[in-house]
């Protein structure tokens, strides 16, 4: 007797693969075009206005010079009407803001950073004026923003996923360093939007590199002739658009010029490894000897020009600090940069706050960058402790801890890849930002410096995270209950992140909150 058609069917069928909810909306985005271009612009625009409304949301509140904007609010101040950085009569700071903001002097003042980020600073004072301080915290608002916009594109271009990119962007967007140095008028805002679009640009150089050996290994080694060279590559606009803006991140703080050296270091080692893969003989030094001189030349050389430039004020005008120590301006400048250098490597001026780069990772001493304390029946306070203003570099914690975690494992799993497999890449690259922008700091143990500098390794930290957390969802082929449980594990993640940033927003933004609310996020005792 035969089996039944309907009986041999069931025999036969290949059981369906289950998916994930995540998973079925991919696919319902794979399987409609028009839904997943939306979401290519959508979900980034979403997260990106969620970061521009935690960091625009009372910007000018408090009205006060917090923190080191006394220094670059009235730098940039006397920069957009003098051209460079004047000097103020004693204890100006109350003056300038009751509105009296013209009682600068024309001396030039000595300065200890070059002048690019205060020109960005100038910009915001331009367009609003420094009655409020909207005018001196929109440009740092802004590119804070712009920062998270970053990150996307750099996690969609590290995963080949948009909604990957999405989660490192919106760990940044909720993160409160993120918001804390995007709410107050320092420079290091600004340092992280520069490092971390260099980090794009040199993202971008390194695929068409790749590209390009891979296509002229193969046509050399047509026929199975050996490779003993790979090719020389002028044309590298990337890595010229790098180089530029690293050098428009050192016109901004001068530690900008180790993220430069090491992105000349990534580069030879990018392409080493690239042309090692394509099967070319003597990789090593086809890298470092043949094309490193031109990549030298595409990167270091550009950088020099954006970081002039940024001096054209001072170098135009007569009055700025150091202007006249010698007839010709360009060896003024360079006995300014001699005082600026011997002032920073002998900075150890005690401060309550300060915290050496051995401490970052563990988030020993977050800086407290405002606080303001009232007591009951004063300025609407109707609590019996009293209510506290305050503004703390603290990150998230989850976010940060996290982070830490997810270099570790990055840097445990590139060194030991372990069962034969090929070194992940996109660990490496992630992890060349993380050095870039923190190891320099181990070399100062002596030198005052603070926990809020970490914001320009903050980019990198959530990439790193985001790798880490992609890894925990799973891998397509793992079994449909690695995946789901995974998946779950990634959405708790980001949910308790969540609640953090509620907790916390207060206390990164000045909003009056009761004394005892604020001792509740004094987690450590050095946090105080």
């Amino acid at each position: 007797m035969q089996p039944a058609p309907d009986a041999l069917a069931d025999d036969t069928a290949v059981p369906e693969r289950r998916v994930t909810p995540v998973e079925r909306v991919r696919e319902r985005m794979r399987t409609r075009p028009r839904i997943g271009r939306l979401w290519r612009w959508l979900g980034p625009a979403l997260v990106v206005l969620l970061a521009g409304v935690l960091r625009l949301w009372n910007l000018a509140h408090p009205h006060a010079l917090v923190f080191d904007e006394t220094y670059y609010a009235k730098d940039a101040w006397t920069l957009l009407h003098l051209g460079y950085e004047g000097s103020w009569p004693a204890d100006p700071d109350a003056a300038f803001l009751a509105g009296d903001v013209f009682s600068f002097l024309p001396e030039g003042s000595f300065v200890v950073h070059p002048p690019l980020g205060k020109w960005l600073i100038a910009l915001g004072l331009g367009a609003f004026g420094a009655d409020s301080a909207w005018g001196w915290r929109i440009a740092i608002a802004l590119a804070a923003t712009a920062t998270v916009l970053v990150v996307i594109l750099i996690g969609r271009r590290l995963t080949g996923s948009t909604l990957w990119g999405c989660v490192a962007g919106f760990l940044l967007a909720i993160d409160g360093l993120g918001i804390v140095l995007g709410r107050i008028a320092l420079l290091d805002g600004l340092l992280a939007l520069l490092v971390a679009l260099a980090f794009l640009f040199l993202l971008i150089d390194r695929d068409r590199m790749q590209t390009r050996i891979a296509w002229t290994a193969g046509a050399r080694g047509a026929g199975g002739m050996p490779v003993s060279t790979g090719p020389v590559m002028w044309a590298r606009p990337w890595l010229v658009a790098a180089g530029a803006t690293l050098g428009a991140a050192a016109a901004v703080k001068w530690s900008g010029v180790y993220v430069l050296a090491a992105a000349g270091i990534y580069v030879v080692v990018s392409d080493a490894l690239a042309r090692r893969h394509a099967g070319i003989d003597g990789w090593a030094s086809d890298a470092a000897v043949r094309q490193g001189p031109v990549s030298f030349l595409l990167l270091v050389p550009v950088a020099a020009a954006p970081y002039l430039a940024s001096w054209s004020g001072w170098l135009l005008t007569g009055g700025g600090y150091d202007r006249d120590s010698a007839e010709n301006p360009l060896v003024a400048l360079w006995n300014y940069h001699e005082a600026i250098y011997r002032f920073h490597v002998g900075l150890t001026v005690e401060h309550s706050y300060a915290s050496p780069a051995w401490q970052w990772p563990l988030l020993l001493r977050p800086t407290s960058m405002f606080w303001e304390k009232v007591e009951r029946g004063t300025e609407g306070c109707d609590m019996s402790g009293g209510c506290v203003q305050a503004i703390s570099s603290v990150p998230n914690p989850l976010i940060w801890y996290a982070g830490m975690a997810a270099i570790v494992f990055l840097a445990i799993r590139l060194a030991w890849p372990g069962g034969g497999r090929v070194r992940d890449w996109r660990a490496g690259f992630v992890l060349a930002g993380v050095a870039a922008t923190y190891v320099p700091w181990l070399l100062y143990p002596e030198r005052t410096i603070f926990q809020f500098y970490t914001v320009v390794m903050m980019p990198f930290v959530v990439l790193a995270l985001m790798l880490a957390l992609q890894r925990l969802a799973g891998r397509p082929d793992a079994a449909p209950e690695r995946r789901a449980g995974g998946q779950g594990v990634v959405a708790v993640v980001l949910a308790v992140a969540v609640l953090l940033t509620v907790f916390w927003y207060p206390v990164w933004t000045a909003t009056e909150v009761p004394y005892d609310f604020w001792r509740l996020h004094n987690w450590m005792i050095s946090w105080i």
